[in-house]
């Protein structure tokens, strides 16, 4: 009988708060994976009893790296509490807003969290290592130091329409509080041209639409060997995949769940090989494995409990959310194709979140065209006494949800899911994993490694954002 070792793995750098992984290991493989929030937040206890309004201020404080997310998810419930619909300019600036902060959280997870690690010693003998250190070295990478001030320049569109970034008030139920006038849309087209060429020429090396066409494994197959490796970060990263197999890396469950996007990409669900609409009654909570007793109280004594995350689950199955989750629900014939080949594993998630940039500023610089200045941003939302509502949206790493009950004008209750509850949940009543426990069986060990590096790629390919995680 194969002797199992025991790893525990953390607490990871480059993570937004804390995590912390326990690897069974057996045959220099790990055989069972346990995924750990260990940081308690507690945002849905903060929320009860308070205005309803100040969701608006408060909600967006639970991450700074995806607030706007937040703020939208906070404002949609309101919205439906109030039945307003924003008018065409509000939902557009709305829009610009999140595919903002969406597109600026893939090129940072790309290139400040993702790609450093095959900078690492550990890759010192393959053939595309060097060209790693020269772009993506921390800090000191040639690819971070032009694209982190594209990034900073991009972003001056919260600025202009969103006053700041993060932690913005101008999303609210009935649209957004900042008008554009006519050389605010120059200014917005200035920017995004300003990013549209940062990332072809540093990150794609050919022209956004090209990447957004690709629609097949072959399709990429024959783009990444139509240059060298050094042509471009995603041509770099695809030699680099090829080499390592990353297309056999951290298999995810194969049912990806989407909130729906942008009027881009829909809502639904996948599921063994079939798409249906997304009901969200059938989301539950299980709280088995998770410090917590009922929906929002702590327990940290709880008996077989080992992480504050809940385990979210889709009519009792396990779900993937992110960007390759969306395009799978969208039917995109690259995202299917990938996932036909390999299941869904760490090279699929990354591409389709460099694809997904791609199609976003496109995206974008056509909402821009569309804004009419002088035309109304946002409407008036008085809220009744009581009411309920959701709001579901898709942050850059997937599926978020605030659920909110309002009663004699204070919120009663608060529920907040975030993409990486759904991704990094612990198992459930029956002892079924959640998506990063189960990406992980499988990965190889490499004799003498504390901090395994296959476990790294699997881990961040989901990109992991654990303050968002706990409520």
């Amino acid at each position: 009988m194969t002797a199992t070792t025991r790893l525990i793995v953390g607490p990871f750098n480059r993570v937004e708060g804390d995590l912390e992984v326990t690897l069974d290991i057996a045959d220099g493989v790990v055989r069972e994976a346990r995924v750990t929030a260990p940081l308690y937040r507690g945002f849905e206890q903060i929320l009860a009893g308070r205005a309803p309004d100040d969701a608006l201020v408060i909600a967006p404080r639970i991450c700074g790296i995806c607030s706007v997310s937040q703020s939208m998810a906070a404002a949609r419930a309101l919205a439906q509490i109030a039945g307003v619909e924003p008018p065409p300019n509000g939902t557009l600036a709305a829009d610009l807003v999140l595919a903002c902060e969406n597109a600026a959280d893939h090129l940072t997870h790309f290139v400040l969290f993702f790609m450093p690690d095959f900078a690492r010693a550990a890759y010192a003998s393959r053939p595309w290592h060097k060209i790693a250190v020269e772009r993506f070295a921390a800090m000191e990478g040639t690819s971070q130091r032009t694209l982190l001030p594209a990034r900073a320049r991009f972003l001056h569109l919260m600025g202009l329409l969103a006053g700041k970034w993060p932690h913005s008030l101008a999303l609210q139920p009935g649209g957004t509080t900042k008008s554009v006038d006519p050389g605010e849309r120059v200014r917005l087209l200035s920017i995004l041209a300003d990013f549209r060429a940062a990332l072809e020429q540093v990150v794609f090396a050919d022209r956004l639409e090209t990447i957004a066409a690709l629609d097949s494994a072959a399709a990429l197959q024959a783009w990444t060997h139509a240059a060298p490796a050094e042509h471009g970060d995603l041509r770099l990263f695809l030699h680099i995949a090829e080499d390592l197999r990353l297309d056999r890396l951290g298999r995810g469950p194969g049912a990806f769940l989407s909130h729906g996007s942008f009027g881009l990409w829909p809502s639904g669900v996948v599921m063994d090989g079939e798409t249906r609409s997304h009901d969200p009654a059938e989301m539950t909570e299980d709280l088995t494995h998770a410090w917590m007793d009922g929906p929002t109280q702590p327990d940290a004594d709880k008996n077989g409990a080992y992480s504050w995350c809940k385990a979210p689950r889709l009519n009792g199955r396990v779900v993937e959310v992110g960007a390759l989750a969306r395009q799978m629900v969208a039917a995109d014939p690259l995202a299917r194709d990938l996932v036909a080949i390999s299941g869904g594993a760490v090279k699929d998630r990354v591409v389709m979140r460099l694809v997904e940039l791609a199609r976003l500023v496109i995206a974008m610089e056509g909402w821009v065209k569309q804004l009419r200045p002088g035309e109304p941003f946002c409407l008036e939302a008085p809220l009744p006494l009581r009411g309920s509502g959701n709001g579901l949206v898709e942050a850059a790493r997937g599926a978020l949800g605030h659920w909110m009950v309002v009663e004699s004008g204070l919120i009663q209750s608060y529920q907040i899911v975030a993409p990486t509850t759904w991704n990094f949940s612990p198992r459930d009543a029956d002892g079924i994993p959640g998506p990063l426990e189960q990406a992980l069986v499988g990965t190889p060990i490499l004799p003498g490694e504390t901090t395994p590096v296959a476990v790294q790629h699997v881990v961040r390919s989901f990109d992991p954002c654990m303050v968002c995680t706990v409520h």
